[in-house]
C-alpha cells in the first residue's frame, strides 16, 4: 500500500508541476499574443477596409481592435547590427495590452504628437548594447524597398529611418530577441504602405466566450482570412507541452505497474499462508468463486487505499508548494519565478485514480486465478 501511495503521490505532484509551468508559459505569451488574431490566408498583407471593422468592434466581449504591421528589418545602433522584426501598432495597443507589466526600464511611450519612438525587447537591447540615457541613442531601421530596382548602393536598395528607443520590455526570450515595437504610422511609412496591415489583433474581456467570438469573427471576415485563438497562434508549443506532460504520465504509470508487483507478491504469499483457512471456508460450503472474491477484494483494497493515500499526500505537498514555494528553482534569481509552480487540476486526480484502479484490478486478478491450482496441489478439499 505504501509503494502504491508513493507512486500515486509522485504522479500527482509531477502532473501538477507540469500544469504550473504550462500556466506560467500561457501567462507570458498572453501578454504579447492577443486573444484572437486575424491574418490573410494567402499573401502577407491586406487592406483594413476588407474586413467589417465596426461589426467586429460591436461584438459583446471585444474590448480592443488593433491593426498591426510586422516586417523583418536590420537595426543599426552605433557599431552594432541586429536582425529583428518591427511590429507597428496603433495608439490603442498600449491601452489594452498588459505589456506595461513587463516593462524593464525606461518609459513606455510609442508616439507623442508627431514624434515616433521604439520599444525593443531585452534581447535586442542587449545585442545592440543599447543605452537609453545616451543623447545620441538613435536606432537606424533598414528595410528593403518594395518598389524599384535593386542596386549595389544601400541607400538606393533600402528604406531607412531613425527612431529613438524610450523603454525596454522583457517577456520571454522568443519575444525579447525578436520584436521591437514601433508606431503603426512609422512602419507604414518605412514600408511605403497606405492602409495595408499584416494582421489584426483582438483582445477580449475577462471571462468572454473565446470560441463563440472566434466563430462570429470567422463568419464576418470570410474565407479569405484566418482567425486564430491564442492556442492556435502557438499551436506547436502547446502541443509539445501537452505531449511532454502525458509522456511523463505514461512513464510514471509504467513505474506504478512495476510497483504493483508488490501487491501480486503480497497476495500470493497471503494465499499460501491462508490455505488452512481456505480449507475451512470450503468445508463450510464456500466455493472457489467466493474464495477468489475475498482475495480479489483484499488486493483491490490495498491498491485503492494506496491510491487514496497517495492522492492525499500529493494534494498536501502541492498545496504547501503553492502557498510557500519551499522547493526553489536552481538559479531562480534569473527567472520570473523562484520556486517550482504548481497548479492542481481535478481531472488529473480522476485520471490518476482511474489508472491506479485499473492497475489494482490487474494486480489483484493475477494471483487470485492461481488459487484453484494451489488448493489442488496442497490437497485442500471440501
Amino acid at each position: 500500500m505504501v509503494g502504491v501511495a508513493v507512486g500515486t503521490a509522485a504522479l500527482i505532484i509531477v502532473l501538477s508541476v507540469f500544469n504550473g509551468f504550462e500556466s506560467v508559459v500561457i501567462s507570458l505569451f498572453s501578454i504579447f499574443d492577443p486573444d484572437i488574431e486575424i491574418t490573410v490566408v494567402e499573401g502577407k498583407t491586406f487592406h483594413n477596409h476588407e474586413i467589417n471593422t465596426d461589426k467586429i468592434r460591436s461584438l459583446p466581449g471585444v474590448i480592443s481592435y488593433t491593426e498591426v504591421v510586422e516586417e523583418n528589418a536590420l537595426l543599426h545602433y552605433k557599431n552594432q547590427q541586429y536582425l529583428a522584426t518591427i511590429k507597428g501598432v496603433d495608439s490603442l495597443y498600449q491601452q489594452n495590452s498588459p505589456l506595461d507589466s513587463m516593462q524593464l526600464t525606461g518609459e513606455m511611450v510609442l508616439q507623442q504628437d508627431s514624434l515616433d519612438f521604439a520599444i525593443p525587447g531585452y534581447g535586442i537591447a542587449y545585442f545592440l548594447n543599447l543605452d537609453l540615457d545616451a543623447p545620441d541613442n538613435l536606432i537606424s531601421v533598414y528595410i528593403p524597398k518594395r518598389k524599384g530596382n535593386i542596386s549595389g548602393l544601400p541607400q538606393e536598395s533600402f528604406s531607412s529611418e531613425y527612431i529613438r528607443p524610450t523603454a525596454v520590455f522583457s517577456i520571454q526570450q522568443d519575444f525579447d530577441d525578436k520584436y521591437m515595437l514601433v508606431p503603426l504610422r512609422f512602419a507604414r511609412r518605412l514600408l511605403d504602405y497606405s492602409d495595408e496591415v499584416t494582421g489584426i489583433e483582438i483582445r477580449l474581456a475577462k471571462g468572454a466566450d473565446v470560441d463563440r467570438i472566434q466563430k462570429e469573427i470567422t463568419g464576418i471576415a470570410g474565407a479569405k482570412f484566418k482567425v486564430q485563438n491564442r492556442f492556435q497562434q502557438q499551436e506547436v508549443l502547446y502541443k509539445i507541452m501537452k505531449s511532454e506532460k502525458w509522456a511523463v504520465f505514461l512513464i510514471l504509470t509504467f513505474i506504478l505497474i512495476i510497483a504493483s508487483f508488490s501487491v501480486v507478491g503480497s497476495l500470493s504469499m497471503l494465499i499460501l499462508d491462508k490455505q488452512k483457512d481456505i480449507g475451512i471456508l470450503r468445508s463450510m460450503g464456500a466455493g472457489n468463486t467466493i474464495i477468489k472474491q475475498i482475495f480479489f477484494f483484499e488486493g483491490l483494497l490495498i491498491s485503492l487505499s494506496g491510491a487514496a493515500l497517495g492522492l492525499f499526500i500529493g494534494l498536501i505537498v502541492c498545496f504547501i508548494q503553492q502557498q510557500f514555494g519551499l522547493i526553489k528553482l536552481q538559479g531562480g534569481g534569473s527567472f520570473i519565478i523562484n520556486a517550482y509552480p504548481v497548479k492542481l487540476i481535478a481531472t488529473d486526480f480522476l485520471y490518476v485514480f482511474f489508472t491506479i484502479t485499473l492497475i489494482g484490478i490487474g494486480a489483484a486478478w493475477l494471483p487470485v486465478q492461481r488459487i484453484g491450482n494451489q488448493i489442488k496441489r496442497n490437497k485442500i478439499m471440501p
